[in-house]
This record gives C-alpha cells, structure tokens and sequence, in this order.
C-alpha cells in the first residue's frame, strides 16, 4: 500500500486540531483534576488522569510524527495506545466507588 504526502493544507489543519485538542482536553482535565483536589474523591481523580492520557496520546503521536519523524502509523499506534488506555480510566473511573 502506497500512502501520498497529504497536501500542505491538510497539515496545517492537522497542527490546528491537534493544538485545539492540547488546549481543549487540558482544559477539561484541569477542570476535572480541580475537582478532585476539592472534593477528594478518588473516581474524580481517576477520571482527571483518564482524561489527561487520552489528551497526552492524541499529542504525542502527533508529535511523534512531526517532529520525530516515526511513520504515520507508528504514531497512530502511540495515539491509540494512550486513547485506550485513557478510556480504559474514565471506564474505571465511573465504576468506581
């Protein structure tokens, strides 16, 4: 299978969402971790950290492929690989008691 170099546009787009997600998902984890430290309940914290792995696999395997210059799928593998874990957390974290 041969993959062509995406146009310049379609990068460029990639680097808006990807900080938008940084941004966005740091916000939430934040706001979740804020919550935790008030109220000190533990599935709160779990969910903070779920929340942060998953915002930590969607900019490492970006960054991954853009700055390190690993192949595209090994940084979707790194992407997904923290994703998973990150969901496996927040699934957890509602389980919790």
């Amino acid at each position: 299978m041969v993959h062509e170099t995406a146009p310049e546009w379609v990068t460029i787009a990639l680097i808006v969402v990807k900080t938008l997600v940084a941004v966005v998902g740091g916000l939430v984890t934040y706001f979740a971790f804020k919550a935790y430290r008030r109220t000190g309940s533990r599935p709160l914290g779990l969910l903070a950290g779920g929340f942060g792995l998953v915002v930590l696999g969607s900019v490492l395997g970006g960054t991954a492929y853009e700055l390190l210059g690993v192949w595209l799928a090994l940084g979707v593998v790194i992407e997904g690989l923290f994703v998973l874990a990150g969901f496996c957390l927040i699934a957890y974290s509602l389980k919790a008691q």
